[in-house]
């Protein structure tokens, strides 16, 4: 099966091309500058699109240079982001407003830097706090392990599909970072996973688990060779096509089995990479090692699944909160409440061993006094 041409370049960007003043081409020598100084793909398309939604945004105003565009205008463009509505009513998040506003920002720079403009608007410019939001699904074990066996490993490509989750689960790498894998990225024999770079163009060697590396060794023997098509590139999970992923191909396959599970859940990719850190967690593991696995700079940001695991913090909220009762003593008070009500009104009832609720925890005199303290400087706060 003979491969897909190439792909179609990058759109045009809004402006007149022809006016080597005009936010074009001007633009145009951004990408490449940054594109030389090695950003990721990514970023290069992202900063091409939303930096093509001003130019398009000044056009409608009559600006048609960068020269034209003063702190005025771009404050102007801000709340224009803030009151922006789609065609359902939505309006735009904070982060995504955030997004809009920082590859202006390094144009902007790197106009002044260049002395293409006079200054450099955006100096001062406040970009819109980004709310911090955690996790909206994380699966269980349970339910990890129901979505993975959806796959039907009596047909290749569900064998493929299998790999794949189970890729997923193990290491919780990226979605880009598992359509890059390469073959020489599995190590068998030592249990580990290369992967290059990642993101901020990271390297790091990271375990995989054994059912994991079975899976994806079965999908060597007996399905990639299916698969290929010459030259091969050596990408690890091909396509029916024998193609490499596409960003979106990935999450629509994921996506797909996490539908068919019925979990009452959704997500692909990343609700993988999510349930991977926060189980690990649940289990014992050091935040580094979890910060290690997923490839975060920061520890700040592997915390997010310190508030994500709410396991331990019940068990600390059950066993130390004077007002706890189980489940059990309360179905026991119940009956008695029902029992009492009916010797009330005069009838019958079968002798019944009455159940008591457990006493609060009565409090040393040291942790009264610390108590004490805590009280007062709360008190001292509010005034």
């Amino acid at each position: 099966m003979a491969r897909r041409g190439p792909k179609k370049g990058a759109p045009r960007l809004p402006g007149d091309p022809a006016d080597p003043r005009g936010m074009a081409a001007h633009v145009a020598s951004f990408l490449e500058w940054i594109t030389v100084k090695g950003y990721a793909e990514r970023t290069i398309r992202d900063a091409r699109f939303t930096i093509g939604y001003f130019i398009t945004w000044c056009e409608q105003r009559g600006i048609t240079r960068p020269s034209e565009v003063t702190r005025p205008v771009l404050i102007r463009y801000q709340r224009y982001l803030y009151h922006y509505r789609s065609e359902d009513g939505r309006p735009l998040s904070f982060r995504s407003q955030h997004c809009r506003l920082t590859p202006l920002r390094g144009f902007f720079k790197w106009l002044a830097q260049n002395n293409l403009t006079l200054y450099n608007p955006a100096a001062d410019l406040e970009l819109p706090r980004v709310e911090k939001r955690l996790p909206r699904f994380v699966l269980t074990a349970s339910e990890a392990e129901g979505v993975i066996n959806q796959a039907d490993t009596t047909h290749k490509l569900g064998v493929r599909d299998r790999a794949v989750l189970e890729t997923l689960y193990s290491t919780g790498i990226r979605r880009m970072e598992l359509i890059r894998l390469k073959l020489f990225d599995v190590d068998v024999e030592r249990g580990t996973l290369m992967v290059r770079q990642g993101k901020m163009r990271k390297d790091r060697m990271i375990p995989i688990g054994e059912r994991a590396l079975c899976w994806v060794e079965k999908y060597l023997a007996d399905v990639r060779p299916a698969l290929t098509v010459e030259p091969d590139d050596g990408t690890l999970f091909l396509t029916a096509s024998g193609e490499a992923f596409s960003g979106n191909r990935l999450s629509q396959l994921v996506k797909e089995y996490v539908d068919k599970a019925n979990v009452g859940k959704k997500g692909a990719c990343h609700l993988f990479r999510h349930t991977m850190a926060t189980l690990m967690l649940e289990g014992g593991a050091d935040i580094r090692f979890i910060q290690q696995m997923l490839g975060h700079a920061e520890i700040s940001t592997t915390q997010i699944y310190t508030q994500v695991s709410i396991k331990k913090l019940k068990e600390i909220h059950t066993a130390t909160h004077p007002a706890k009762m189980t489940r059990e003593a309360a179905k026991r008070t119940t009956v008695d409440d029902d029992t009492s009500v009916a010797a009330a009104s005069g009838e019958a009832t079968p002798a019944t061993q009455r159940a008591t609720i457990p006493p609060a925890r009565i409090p040393t005199p040291q942790g009264r006094a610390a108590l004490a303290l805590v009280l007062a400087a709360e008190v001292e706060d509010e005034e």
